[in-house]
């Protein structure tokens, strides 16, 4: 049976990969993410797990130590945030041009300048191109079973990709919910015992691994990445329809589609944004308003099929951004407007949120009522509205 427990989104990730049993831990503490680690080392110095832990002094470090462990045939967790995770940039394309399934918990904050530690998403936005599996988690409860679900994902032979489960800073990190833990027992059965997807660093039996490689060979090296990533959504599908059926808790796949079948207006979220956003939706459907709700989960590989599906069903479409790709648009709305080529349906970015500002239910109404408006129209007011900011017209 679970413990139910009520508890931050950082011991919820730090619980999870302890039930991983994780064998090597390294990391740098930053805010917010410094209690998911030291939630860990709380574990190991009690017994309650068997991993080696290691503080170095930099999350660049941390990073490498993380791909070294992995490379020895261990399982392996770490986690950043903010000017930690920009840190490690060098080091992520390592992991996954290595093919390590390394699982890394990252708690989403704003990256300096000017310093603030409180939430967005512009610190993971620059790594969507590091060859790593990114998931955004909107509760307390998906963060625990999506650190869980991680290993497995990353693990399965068809992806051998290293992943990130993101979670939004203090909302989720400093903030407590009733949260099932899982089991040794139970996790144990979901999580198979870890099994290197290739070779590994073996005193004794020396050999290269992550050797310099000529021009002949590097475009056969990137197609492999790039169709390990294509084939993480039927992954995600079987381990999300396994976990369901084992623990009872459905987050969905790649996407967590709500209302949407004949929805005129739908809004796409990612993040905590997608709780408020759903109350929103129960309230303007009790008012017969035709509005959905897509809480996209897998920011990569991005769900192009599924999304464009859902944009051809609308009559217009909103995607809220909690980062902005200066002096074009939010990165979701960018991803999103690529997926829906050719297609006439009006699609419009909000962009809200940014260094922990409030998103209302207030906020939200707003965004429906354009939505509506270009539903009928068949024209967005605007194509991007920066949200509740002074001197800009919305």
């Amino acid at each position: 049976m679970a413990i139910k427990k009520v508890v931050t989104g950082n011991y919820a990730a730090a619980y999870a990969a302890m039930r991983a049993r994780v064998k090597t831990v390294a990391a740098y503490p930053i805010t917010p993410q410094t209690f998911i680690v030291e939630h860990l080392s709380e574990f190991i110095n009690n017994g309650e797990l068997d991993c080696a832990y290691m503080e170095v002094e930099s999350e660049h470090s941390a990073m490498s130590a993380c791909v070294s462990a992995s490379a020895t045939g261990v399982r392996t967790f770490t986690a950043t945030s903010s000017q930690g995770l920009a840190l490690m940039h060098e080091i992520l394309p390592v992991a996954s041009g290595l093919r390590l399934p390394v699982v890394m918990a990252v708690v989403n904050r704003a990256i300096a300048a000017p310093i603030n530690i409180w939430v967005e998403h512009n610190d993971i936005m620059p790594e969507r191109d590091s060859g790593w599996v990114q998931v955004f988690c909107d509760n307390n409860q998906e963060v625990h079973d999506m650190v869980l679900q991680a290993f497995r994902i990353a693990e399965d032979k068809r992806v051998s990709l290293p992943m990130t489960v993101g979670l939004d800073a203090f909302i989720l990190s400093h903030t407590v919910e009733p949260v099932e833990l899982s089991e040794p027992a139970e996790a144990d059965r979901f999580i198979p015992k870890y099994v290197p997807p290739g070779p590994i660093l073996d005193t004794g039996a020396p050999k290269v691994v992550g050797p310099f490689v000529p021009p002949e060979y590097m475009m056969e090296v990137r197609w492999n990445q790039d169709n390990a990533m294509r084939q993480v959504p039927k992954v995600v599908e079987e381990v999300n329809a396994a976990f369901a059926k084992q623990f009872g808790r459905n987050h969905g796949g790649m996407i967590d589609a709500y209302k949407v079948d004949d929805a005129e207006a739908v809004l796409v979220t990612m993040g905590t944004v997608s709780s408020t956003a759903r109350e929103v939706v129960d309230e303007l459907r009790a008012a017969g308003k035709k509005v959905g709700l897509v809480k996209l989960r897998f920011w990569r590989p991005y769900p192009t099929e599924q999304m464009r599906k859902i944009v051809e069903k609308s009559k217009a479409v909103g995607v809220f951004d909690r980062a902005v790709s200066y002096g074009v648009a939010g990165p979701s709305f960018i991803e999103l407007r690529s997926a829906s080529y050719g297609l006439s349906v009006p699609i419009m970015d909000f962009i809200g949120g940014l260094g922990g500002r409030d998103v209302s239910s207030a906020d939200i109404r707003f965004i429906y009522e354009r939505l509506m408006e270009a539903a009928k129209t068949g024209k967005a007011r605007k194509d991007i509205t920066w949200m509740g900011t002074r001197g800009v017209e919305q």
